[in-house]
């Protein structure tokens, strides 16, 4: 029973949900002029949820052929047989139709096609078209991976924002980055996989500068909900520190002769980045309200 929880919770990807729900819960308290109800809050958070695991789900199910291929994927559930394509496809459905009656009704129905509409660009758009299509599959498809603050944000305000657009920008902007560094430290399993990633096609050198470049923009961008009076100094001395590790660690990559291991240090570490600049910017908001 546990190897089967365990195994399910590996379609869901749940540790990438958990960070989807922390910028979900940023958009919330950002748009929120008051306290939040907690009905709301639970609706927003367990309908996105479902649905970001029912994506997930579907990911998994559309990618089980090369997973087979890949050193990194090759134990996931539906390669290994512990879990039937059917039962992940009746997984995936009950999944997808709770969080959207969910959304719907407990919160409001722009939030809940925002939310569908980012499923099926995650796992029909990015997973079927654009990932065996072009070498930019992560910049075009990351748009639906960065939508969860922008869900939040929509789920309290009901409607769309331009603040919300930004939080939607930060995570678009750093999402090629942090991919494009695990692309380089699983270089050989792409290479024999039949994805385009950027690596291969263009080299790693030249992923290496786009990871430097889309660094840059990150850095940017993170700056802009200060510079618009969304957040204060305290966010804005955080995402500063973030900033600087994002940077040296890029470089690092950038300049470095042995590409394997800084390249899943960049990787981790930009995890850590996007996890540090949500958290600070509702440490500060916070702080503002107080």
């Amino acid at each position: 029973m546990r190897n089967m929880i365990r195994d399910y919770l590996t379609l869901c990807k749940w540790r990438v949900v958990l960070l989807m729900l922390l910028t979900t819960w940023a958009g919330m308290y950002l748009a929120a002029q008051s306290s939040i109800p907690w009905s709301l809050w639970i609706f927003t958070t367990v309908g996105v949820a479902l649905m970001s695991c029912s994506a997930a789900t579907l990911n998994h199910i559309i990618d089980h052929r090369v997973d087979a291929t890949m050193d990194r994927t090759k134990h996931r559930p539906l390669v290994s047989g512990s879990i039937t394509l059917n039962a992940a496809w009746v997984f995936a459905t009950l999944l997808g139709v709770s969080g959207f009656v969910l959304l719907n009704y407990g919160v409001n129905t722009l939030t809940a096609v925002l939310t569908l509409l980012a499923a099926i660009g995650y796992s029909a758009v990015y997973s079927i078209y654009l990932k065996r299509a072009t070498s930019q599959n992560i910049v075009i498809g990351g748009l639906s991976g960065a939508m969860p603050p922008l869900l939040g944000w929509t789920a309290v305000s009901g409607q769309l924002d331009p603040q919300g657009w930004l939080l939607v920008l930060i995570i678009f902007t750093w999402t090629p980055a942090h991919f494009w560094a695990l692309c380089i430290h699983r270089y050989e399993d792409y290479k024999n996989s039949s994805y385009p990633m950027l690596p291969v096609t263009h080299g790693i050198p030249f992923t290496k500068l786009n990871v430097v470049l889309y660094s840059l923009l990150t850095v940017a961008c993170s700056l802009l909900p200060y510079a618009i009076g969304m957040s204060g100094q305290l966010y804005l001395v955080s995402v500063m520190l973030l900033n600087i590790g994002l940077m040296v660690y890029a470089l690092k990559l950038q300049f470095s002769t042995t590409d394997d291991q800084i390249a899943l240090k960049t990787f981790k570490y930009s995890l850590i980045y996007l996890t540090g600049l949500f958290f600070a910017i509702l440490l500060d908001h916070y702080l503002l309200l107080n």
